[in-house]
């Protein structure tokens, strides 16, 4: 098969991962690595090409390439444009509610049913080895995989905060740690972080997993079958954990599998066009004014959103103005230079002339984007006396949008050149 290298998607310990594109104009994802040390790349390709699931990633082949010198071991494997599970959860304010999760441990665990089938044990299960796919979740990178009754694998492997605490002690790695796995990675969909986030030494957190008798801990207001199902993940004894299939009759899904559609209301990435059809190709809904939108042009929906124009207020007067600052300043305080605005260490005091209609269609959705560094937050103080929430985020995830942008574009680019070079 012909190919093209394209932009690198990120780095692993044992391989880089780029964007690829046949001459066909197919995209998918390529696995790169020295041939002198792709030994653990090919044993991945050996595990998953004998693999066929909607809920595990797709393995297109390898070959070997000679690039800058060097015989190259290349694995391609299927594209998936909407992210990892990490990054879902990461953008949508460090958690995600209880639907979402239910619908999400019910994908993992179909796949985990899947392999563990099979006789493969993934063994590194975690947020960001899951990938969101048009459809379902995927199962990815696995590097760490293995086959369960491989009596000469000694040595252990996974990401030591999701490793279950028979692997922490160097006893065994199962099935029972992908389901332990399982249960942390749930953790991680209810908090944002990873199941241990006050260890910061792998050491450590190695030690007390294994010898502490401490399970990881699931914090927020969730229902007791979340809570039970959770429990059932992290038994501390691999024998009495519930395997895949026994969580899948679980209670927590008694309600039945929420639609995906239903989950996922908003895209991951730029590059989901088949989100952006489905959207064009739906009715026309309601704009927050209560009006219905008279054109399917962006111009028409934003016209419909502002409304009449003529019933803007006088930017003169003061009734008008909404004042955001932080908690501790003065009012009577002012900007001296424009360049303190993005200084996380300045307080700052703004006045803005804002229409408050439009800040009552915008206000929820500025107020979702939440900062997991700890950034500064600021109030708006509306003229009616209620205040709304905005995080100073908002200029980084910006940023994020216009990078993202910016790789669709490229990616547009490289495939309408893939396509023009096959057809000359």
């Amino acid at each position: 098969m012909e190919w093209t290298r394209g932009p690198t998607l990120g780095r692993g310990s044992s391989a880089a991962v780029s964007l690829a594109a046949a001459t066909s104009g197919e995209i998918f994802a390529v696995k790169s690595t020295d041939l002198s040390s792709s030994s653990l790349l090919q044993r991945e390709e050996i595990l998953i090409s004998q693999l066929s699931s909607p809920y595990i990633i797709k393995c297109l082949g390898s070959d070997i390439t000679r690039e800058e010198n060097k015989p190259t071991y290349n694995l391609f494997m299927e594209y998936i444009a909407g992210g990892t599970l990490s990054d879902h959860i990461r953008k949508h304010g460090g958690s995600i509610g209880e639907d979402a999760i239910r619908f999400y441990a019910r994908q993992i665990l179909l796949g985990l049913d899947y392999i563990h089938g099979e006789g493969i044990v993934h063994c590194d299960i975690k947020g960001q080895n899951i990938l969101i796919g048009d459809d379902n979740v995927k199962i990815a990178d696995f590097g760490c995989a293995k086959w369960n009754d491989c009596g000469d694998c000694a040595a252990f492997a996974g990401t030591p905060a999701y490793m279950a605490p028979e692997v922490a002690r160097g006893e065994e790695q199962g099935f029972a740690a992908d389901i332990w796995a399982l249960g942390c990675t749930v953790v991680e969909m209810a908090t944002g972080s990873n199941p241990w986030p006050e260890m910061k030494d792998p050491a450590s957190a190695l030690y007390r997993i294994a010898f502490s008798g401490d399970v990881p801990e699931f914090r927020g207001e969730f229902s007791d079958g979340a809570k039970d199902f959770v429990a059932k993940c992290l038994m501390r004894v691999s024998k009495e954990r519930w395997t895949a299939a026994e969580l899948l009759k679980h209670p927590f899904f008694s309600s039945g599998e929420e639609k995906w559609s239903e989950i996922r209301k908003s895209p991951t990435s730029v590059m989901e066009q088949g989100f952006w059809n489905d959207l064009e190709e739906s009715d026309p809904s309601r704009s927050c004014t209560g009006t219905d939108s008279v054109s399917d042009s962006p111009s028409g929906r934003v016209g419909a959103l502002i409304g009449d124009v003529s019933n803007f207020p006088d930017w003169t007067a003061e009734e008008d103005w909404l004042t955001v600052r932080c908690n501790e300043i003065e009012e009577n305080s002012k900007i001296e230079n424009y360049e303190d605005l993005f200084d996380g260490e300045e307080e700052i005091f703004i006045s803005i002339g804002v229409e408050n209609s439009l800040l009552d269609c915008f206000n929820y959705e500025i107020s979702n984007i939440v900062d997991e560094h700890g950034c500064s937050t600021f109030q708006i103080t509306h003229s009616d006396g209620v205040k709304y929430e905005i995080v100073s985020r908002i200029i980084i995830e910006f940023e994020k949008l216009l990078m993202e942008l910016f790789l669709h574009l490229f990616l547009s680019f490289f495939i309408n050149f893939m396509t023009l070079s096959a057809l000359l």
